[in-house]
């Protein structure tokens, strides 16, 4: 069953991620993971250390000749900032006065910094702010579009794109077509179906910038042709809509998760949400609609799975709110660290990574993921036992 961890901070050397579980024989296409890395990098709101760092992933180990081989798969990304920072990351010397500049003792609201040097003991919350940035998540992305190559190997594809950029909701017709999304969301740097208004948000996007504040935003994630029966309604652990959720949540800055139509259903009649059951010789079992999600009982249903993550302002603002140090217990402004006003863009491929992940895990936790061609077999036999059921 594949799994993975991240390790690294945000000016160290690098970061470096493990995925374990990929089957043997997959041919992995890295200018692909690559294209994804400089995508999150991208869209209208991103602060100046985009210009700097242009992720490129290494792989170390668990790939022959382009093949997966079943064994760990080991990624490297270099962080190119960390020769700015040299001296003040460096992972072995110890602790100088030269090398412990750049101390932060005034922690962000809204950020892991107090809470983080409470719980650790850290007395510089830089040692918080480092791991617990959003530097990381490059490194989600590389792992989160391994398991998309595998997902296509399978014959499911899915996008991540933006739905709104703070107050400004972007008309959208709730397509389920994936290549039709992908197409339109990749023709702009805002990640929107509606080209039309991207000159709005940017000004939006602008003036934000100006005031010192920042934005936040709605994501949605459209998977297809995912079989039925992934996840369990056996316990609440093993229920996919659950792991989904988690997954979405454990990136940064998301505070909430809807599958299907989410709270909306909740101010509706069950008529109105429940999805009527259909079933036809050639095509067997589907819906007469989507508003689960995809989701029956913690599992799939065979219809297209639909995620969505309401992410907040990011709090790092240029105009700090107050703090107080943690040395002196005097009030003062928050530190600032160098931001975006909007990280929305990158977080929907972010987000899209993860369930990408979480599809591939509960995929080889219920098939043979020891070998492609086996995964492939058993899945596909599995849809045609579904068929006809």
């Amino acid at each position: 069953m594949i799994d993975y961890v991240t390790a690294g901070e945000s000016h160290g050397p690098q970061l470096t991620g493990i995925l374990t579980g990929l089957p043997a024989g997959l041919t992995i296409d890295v200018d692909a993971i690559n294209a994804a890395l400089a995508a999150r990098q991208g869209g209208f709101g991103r602060g100046n250390r985009q210009q700097i760092e242009h992720d490129t992933v290494t792989v170390t180990g668990g790939l022959r000749h382009g093949v997966t081989l079943g064994s760990p798969l080991a990624l490297t990304i270099q962080n190119r900032d960390h020769a700015h920072w040299q001296q003040i990351m460096d992972p072995v010397s110890p602790a100088t006065p030269e090398n412990s500049l750049r101390q932060v003792t005034r922690p962000r609201p809204g950020h892991a910094d107090l809470v983080g040097g409470m719980k650790y003991g850290h007395r510089d919350l830089r040692n918080v702010l480092e791991r617990s940035s959003a530097r990381e998540t490059a490194m989600r992305v590389a792992l989160g579009q391994l398991c998309k190559q595998l997902l296509a190997q399978l014959d499911i594809d899915l996008i991540g794109y933006v739905q709104q950029i703070g107050p400004i909701q972007v008309p959208d017709d709730d397509s389920l077509d994936v290549a039709a999304l992908r197409q339109a969301v990749t023709s702009n740097d805002l990640r929107i179906v509606a080209d039309q208004q991207v000159s709005a948000i940017h000004d939006l996007i602008t003036a934000t910038k100006k005031a010192g504040d920042t934005l936040g935003g709605v994501i949605r994630v459209v998977a297809t042709n995912v079989p039925a029966g992934l996840g369990s309604y056996t316990n609440w652990n093993t229920k996919l809509d659950g792991q989904l959720a988690a997954a979405v949540m454990g990136v940064n800055a998301m505070k909430g998760v809807e599958i299907g139509d989410g709270f909306a259903a909740a101010a509706r009649y069950g008529s109105e949400v429940m999805d009527s059951i259909a079933w036809d010789a050639t095509t067997g079992w589907s819906r007469l609609s989507n508003h689960l999600g995809g989701f029956e009982g913690g599992m799939t249903n065979g219809m297209p799975v639909i995620v969505k993550a309401a992410m907040k302002p990011i709090p790092t603002l240029y105009k700090p709110l107050q703090s107080v140090d943690i040395d002196s217990k005097v009030t003062q402004k928050a530190s600032v660290e160098r931001s975006d006003t909007t990280a929305i863009v990158p977080a929907s491929i972010v987000v899209e990574s993860v369930v990408a992940i979480e599809l591939a895990r509960a995929l080889t936790a219920t098939f043979d993921g020891s070998n492609l061609a086996r995964l492939q077999a058993q899945v596909h036999a599995y849809r045609a036992e579904l068929q006809v059921y």
